[in-house]
């Protein structure tokens, strides 16, 4: 017996609800989605590449509002100069200790925990299907991804 093919249509309405859903929770802690992505960003790059530069390639947007996120959260104490800076280079950045803290409270873990709930091999055709999903989509917008 062979599964049914699921039409795209429904396919597409599935991954815009779950956007929609995690673009909603993202606005937690008094931080706005955006926020959230910058402060995982901080979180997970390497350190010499925790720039606002490097994060607006990360995400392929202009560094002007990725540099107006920066400056707010190192306003609210989120984000620090990192205390090693080389010459002649973009400003280095790392979480501060609140930063670290407010971490535990990413509105992005229920997603974790939900995706940790799916079986390995299905997780790894998951990923595969985002991926080419996102290239698709980067190359019909010529954003990048």
């Amino acid at each position: 017996m062979t599964t049914p093919q699921i039409p795209s249509a429904a396919l597409a309405e599935l991954l815009e609800l779950t956007a929609r859903m995690l673009h909603s929770r993202g606005y937690a802690e008094g931080l706005f989605p955006a926020q959230w992505v910058a402060l995982r960003y901080f979180q997970k790059a390497r350190p010499d590449l925790c720039t606002a530069s490097e994060l607006a390639r990360f995400q392929g947007l202009a560094n002007g509002p990725v540099s107006r996120t920066v400056r707010t959260l190192v306003q609210k104490g989120l984000l620090r100069k990192a205390p090693v800076q080389p010459k002649g280079r973009a400003e280095l950045l790392q979480l501060s200790e609140a930063g670290q803290a407010l971490m535990a409270q990413d509105p992005s873990l229920p997603l974790q925990e939900a995706l940790d709930s799916i079986e390995a091999r299905d997780r790894e055709s998951f990923a595969r299907s985002l991926e080419a999903i996102l290239r698709r989509m980067s190359k019909d917008t010529g954003s990048a991804g």
